[in-house]
């Protein structure tokens, strides 16, 4: 899990203003370096690979890119930040997966796991509906912020607990197109 800091403009998100994180380039050898992972440990397992949108969408595109094997998608809609800065601590399911999990192993594919309670609720529903195992692959994971204590098995990048933007996650709707990561300047 690396970091390295983006050489880019700062970026102002209606009177926030972000500076770089984490480079773009960065971060695709590290989603090769997760799809291998992935690859080495599922390959001939028919996995599920379950996106937790919205935020999780562009990680999970360039994740399936990266796997070498063959891979059933499906996707999930939950909310705990509710348009704010840190999450709420309740997690509301909006939408469900479609696919049947039972005997399955499910992959969850999530673009930041903080305080750790979505993925648990997540892993306590499926493996409810029966699934074979359940383990989280996340672009960012926040050690300090993680009330449960149970990192995702696959982390690209193990960040400070500080407020991100880009590559899927944004603020108030808007920084998920941003090729890299940013993180909220304190100083701006």
């Amino acid at each position: 899990m690396r970091q390295s800091v983006a050489r880019s403009e700062p970026v102002m998100i209606g009177a926030l203003r972000f500076v770089g994180m984490i480079g773009a380039e960065v971060i695709e050898r590290e989603v090769e370096r997760l799809g291998s992972d992935l690859t080495s440990r599922y390959a001939g397992l028919n996995p599920i690979l379950i996106c937790v949108l919205n935020g999780a969408a562009i990680f999970h595109a360039d994740l399936v890119r990266a796997l070498r094997f063959p891979i059933e998608l499906d996707y999930i809609r939950v909310s705990s930040y509710n348009g704010g800065l840190e999450s709420s601590g309740t997690i509301i399911f909006t939408a469900e997966g479609s696919t049947r999990v039972e005997g399955r192993h499910v992959i969850l594919v999530e673009d930041i796991v903080d305080t750790g309670r979505t993925v648990q609720r997540l892993r306590e529903y499926f493996t409810e509906q029966g699934a074979a195992s359940v383990s989280a692959a996340a672009l960012l994971y926040k050690r300090e912020a993680d009330l449960i204590g149970r990192a995702p098995e696959f982390v690209a990048f193990e960040i400070p607990n500080r407020f991100v933007i880009g590559y899927g996650l944004d603020y108030m709707g808007q920084g998920r197109n941003l090729p890299a990561v940013y993180v909220l300047d304190d100083e701006g």
